[in-house]
């Protein structure tokens, strides 16, 4: 495998990818198309909210933070959508949108947002919402949402199914049955269930019989699962969580690691994406500004999930458009949640700076 390493001058990065069939990954550079940002926001947007009773403008303020998948001969988004600019970070309502490409690039938004408080869940995500997709689909075709459902107390990791993208079931927190409840109320959020490729498709993966998902924003975690809804947590022999990594002092990830895309099975093992946060601090790495979230990465042992093998020592993608070092989170945020493998080539998704959603595609 050819080492990892970004262009600091240039608008392009180098991630670990595959080219051809997907069973075999090279490592080639991906580039951020002209087209960036790819979704923005827009107020013409409306929506009647089942809780408030009355239109709001769901998708006025951001777009951001966005889970991909591959559909019919075309990429699917589901993404993060803020409905009031003037409220505070944090103090908005999200809503998960739909928009679908042809090429990955241009994308057509769907007119309403698919997942979102109602009555179902009040209690779980309401007033914050529903934030922070990642999706995956099983062997036989049914779509499993991770995604973080926020009442402006805790932020609880939850699971949604859909066997269109559009209609979506929700099926509560993820560890509401978990050691007799020890987990509900942990703020949790962040899942990447790891995946295969079977073909040109991603799918769920099992491994000694299970499901896994990592978790986690201060520190990545590690959960199993027999139907992927009922999630229980590894611990240690405490009884505590088990950290499979965390943050580092004088590195890009030296505040916080929080986990991106699907983790996939590859050659190497388990590739895991994840987000890293920058210390404001002391501690904090000069290689990128403080408080800057960027893209590393994780090769975990193929048949053990909490065996980690590697990890980046170097930031893999970093915020350097205007509008990925501008926005909501000025700091400068690529926040990567979408990995699809679509036209023989690699799209890497992200979120830029908790304001629009960007690709970065394999050459």
């Amino acid at each position: 495998m050819k080492r990892l390493f970004f262009l600091l001058f240039l608008p392009f990065i180098v991630l670990a990818c595959n080219k051809g069939h997907a069973g075999n990954w090279d490592f080639k550079s991906f580039y951020k198309p002209a087209e960036n940002p790819v979704l923005k926001a827009d107020s013409s947007f409306t929506f009647i909210c089942p809780v408030k009773k009355e239109v709001v403008k769901w998708q006025k303020a951001d777009v951001f933070n966005p889970a991909a998948i591959v559909k019919d001969n075309k990429v699917f988004l589901l993404y993060r959508c803020e409905d009031n600019p003037a409220a505070f970070l944090g103090g908005r309502t999200s809503r998960i949108g739909l928009a679908s490409s042809d090429d990955g690039i241009h994308f057509t938004k769907y007119p309403e947002p698919v997942l979102y408080p109602d009555s179902s869940s009040v209690s779980y995500d309401y007033p914050g919402g529903c934030e922070d997709p990642r999706v995956i689909q099983t062997e036989d075709g049914l779509y499993v949402m991770a995604y973080t459902s926020w009442n402006y107390k805790v932020a609880r990791l939850s699971i949604a199914f859909s066997k269109d993208l559009i209609h979506w079931e929700k099926k509560g927190p993820a560890f509401l049955k978990a050691n007799d409840g020890k987990f509900l109320n942990i703020w949790s959020k962040s899942g990447s269930v790891i995946t295969k490729m079977a073909g040109e498709k991603i799918v769920a993966a099992k491994i000694k019989g299970k499901y896994w998902m990592y978790w986690g924003e201060n520190f990545v975690n590690l959960a199993w699962s027999e139907n992927l809804y009922d999630w229980y947590p590894t611990l240690d022999e405490k009884g505590e969580l088990k950290a499979l990594i965390g943050p580092r002092n004088g590195m890009f990830d030296s505040r916080l690691t929080e986990c991106g895309p699907p983790a996939i099975i590859n050659s190497e093992g388990i590739v895991l994406f994840y987000n890293g946060k920058n210390s404001e601090s002391d501690d904090a790495s000069p290689s990128v500004p403080k408080g800057t979230y960027s893209v590393g990465r994780v090769v975990i042992d193929a048949d053990n999930p909490d065996k980690v093998i590697s990890r980046s020592d170097t930031c893999l993608l970093r915020p350097t458009l205007p509008h990925e070092l501008t926005g909501q989170y000025k700091s400068g945020t690529t926040f990567s949640e979408g990995l699809v493998f679509f036209k023989s080539r690699w799209f890497l998704y992200y979120g830029t700076a908790d304001s629009f959603v960007g690709v970065a595609i394999s050459k």
